[in-house]
């Protein structure tokens, strides 16, 4: 546990979200007293390396429609340079530019974020389920909290992101809104905000004014077909993180002015898990909340 309250705010990788404005606003929520965990992606900067050293890249799509990014070899290689090498540095840059001391770390550092290797993985493939068995992702297992709750307590922005290291201390790609969660959970912060290329969960994936409030998911089992790909996983993260005893959770837009303040305020969608046994169900909004 931190000695203040403490929010842990994921920056999405979608290059749309305002990595910039999140880190200004960061800074000026720090300077006036609040303790802040950034946790980070990097699809966009993944993409766009992949790209330059000509590695394919790959989605798996689950049976039950989530999907993840296809980590071979040469993708973990690509993954560990985009996030360690380009945009963490950014990014503590950023926050240095204000004034606001950071750390930046991967899952790796001080063994802080463990996870174990899946063997295989099920994935839809023309029409047919198939196990993908040279996948070298994972699901995280293990969180130690020392190095972050060190720096914290100093008074440093911690701004982590994957990969993992697996149970063979070799590094794992894991999924960053996961990794966001598990943090929460484990260092008992108040909220977690998760920064994305969208306004919150909508309600029709092609209508984006159609914002839900709040949005309940069941205990267990895949999200609402609603919500697909990224957000998705972002919903299973808000879940796991809401089990951790996380009292608040929400996902919002990360290219507003001011994407922190407004989500502490309650712009975007608030998660909740649903009652066992209770349909889930959610409010919808035809405007943004602001």
């Amino acid at each position: 546990m931190t000695t203040k309250p403490l929010t842990v705010v994921k920056c999405g990788g979608n290059p749309a979200v305002d990595a910039a404005g999140i880190c200004a606003d960061v800074a000026r929520l720090v300077h006036e007293g609040h303790s802040i965990l950034l946790v980070h992606g990097g699809s966009g900067e993944i993409g766009r390396l992949a790209g330059r050293l000509g590695v394919a890249q790959r989605t798996l799509v689950a049976p039950d429609n989530v999907s993840t990014r296809y980590t071979d070899p040469d993708t973990l290689e690509v993954v560990v340079l985009a996030l360690a090498g380009a945009v963490k540095p950014a990014l503590v840059a950023e926050l240095s530019r204000h004034k606001v001391p950071a750390v930046g770390l991967t899952g790796m550092d001080g063994h802080m974020l463990r996870a174990r290797r899946k063997s295989a993985v099920r994935a839809v493939v023309d029409g047919r389920t198939v196990l993908i068995r040279d996948n070298h992702s994972g699901r995280i297992t293990t969180v130690h909290t020392e190095l972050p709750e060190t720096l914290l307590r100093a008074g440093y922005v911690p701004v982590i992101s994957p990969p993992a290291i697996d149970e063979h201390d070799q590094p794992v790609n894991v999924d960053a809104d996961r990794a966001a969660a598990a943090l929460a959970a484990a260092l008992g912060a108040d909220q977690l905000l998760l920064l994305t290329g969208a306004p919150g969960v909508l309600a029709d994936p092609d209508d984006p004014t159609s914002v839900q409030s709040t949005h309940q998911i069941s205990p267990t089992g895949p999200p609402n077909p609603s919500a697909t790909g990224g957000m998705a996983l972002k919903l299973i993260a808000a879940r796991e993180a809401l089990t951790g005893k996380v009292a608040t959770v929400r996902i919002a837009d990360g290219r507003t002015p001011e994407p922190v303040s407004r989500a502490l305020a309650g712009a975007g969608t608030t998660v909740h898990i649903s009652c066992a046994g209770a349909p889930a169900h959610s409010s919808r909004e035809r405007e943004i909340r602001t």
